[in-house]
């Protein structure tokens, strides 16, 4: 690096080369051109619609039913910014968000999965295995990857993420979270950029989701990563660092160095291993040394192997 260079200016930013999807981000970072997106494509998504004033709730519950999710357009993130309002809560809801708002039909579904892929400059994709979810009050908790998905779910899933990239012309990972559902999967939402729930190829694939997008947008090549071994991310939430995880061998720490606040996520564990008994034999080694409440979703993960 050249010393007496001076870096360049914010102002210059959307001339760089690898300046990419600088027009894509608005639309993505609105839910309500997200869903419009969703719906111009013909994905499948749970039913919305804008709310715009508290007048409209009777029409609201008559077209999406008894469990309405309204969630902020912009911002809101791990729960915040949401609301699941049953007829006689509606006045939850402060008055400031109508108009700020979309509303969307409560889903009955039977899990989570999130499909991470990339898309290089040419317009080829590579997507990573499915991942299977488990969110607590809106925040992600764990995540598990197998090396082979359900061959539906994954073929649906690349099929959507992939119309979605072309579309928007994107370059790089995107994330995209579903439903699972009797009907297929259900879009719930975008990320464009790597994923909280892809954490797990830092450790468990051969090229993880941060390299696959700094080769896609500087052009380098984009093979399909290689992912030989189930693999499990448990996020660290408002919990101070213990070093005896590192005492477990199956485990990789990654620790954020932020200040620990309750709620906030300040690194994850990461552990691959190709017997799924060894690695839920180390989730059951891990309990004593986390928090209670990471007993239920330390639970799910087994559960997720076995």
């Amino acid at each position: 690096m050249n010393a007496g260079r001076k870096p360049p200016s914010p102002a210059s930013w959307p001339a760089h080369p690898a300046f990419v999807n600088r027009d894509v981000f608005p639309i993505i970072a609105d839910r309500l051109t997200q869903k419009q997106l969703f719906d111009k494509l013909g994905l499948a998504t749970a039913p919305w619609q804008l709310l715009a004033d508290k007048s409209e709730w009777p029409a609201v519950f008559a077209r999406l039913g008894e469990l309405a999710i309204v969630k902020r357009r912009v911002g809101g993130y791990d729960g915040r910014g949401q609301w699941r309002l049953r007829e006689n809560e509606i006045d939850q809801l402060p008055a400031d968000n109508y108009g700020e708002c979309i509303v969307e039909q409560g889903i009955n579904f039977s899990g989570e999965v999130s499909l991470v892929g990339a898309r290089a400059h040419d317009g080829s994709t590579v997507f990573y295995p499915l991942t299977r979810n488990l969110h607590q009050d809106g925040i992600l908790r764990a995540s598990v990857a197998f090396p082979q998905a359900n061959a539906r779910q994954q073929e649906q899933a690349e099929s959507m993420l992939t119309a979605i990239m072309n579309e928007l012309n994107y370059v790089g990972v995107m994330a995209m979270e579903c439903f699972v559902t009797a009907e297929g999967l259900l879009i719930n939402e975008l990320a464009p950029r790597v994923h909280n729930s892809g954490h797990w190829t830092q450790n468990g694939a051969s090229i993880s989701q941060f390299e696959l997008h700094l080769r896609a947008i500087t052009g380098l090549p984009l093979p399909p990563p290689v992912v030989n071994s189930p693999s499990v991310m448990i996020n660290l939430i408002g919990t101070d660092l213990n070093y005896d995880w590192l005492k477990l061998p199956l485990v990789h720490l990654h620790w954020y160095d932020k200040e620990v606040r309750p709620g906030r996520k300040v690194g994850h564990l990461n552990l691959t291993d190709s017997d799924t008994d060894r690695l839920s034999a180390t989730l059951e080694a891990i309990k004593p040394l986390l928090p209670p409440e990471y007993t239920s979703g330390l639970f799910w993960a087994q559960s997720q192997l076995s």
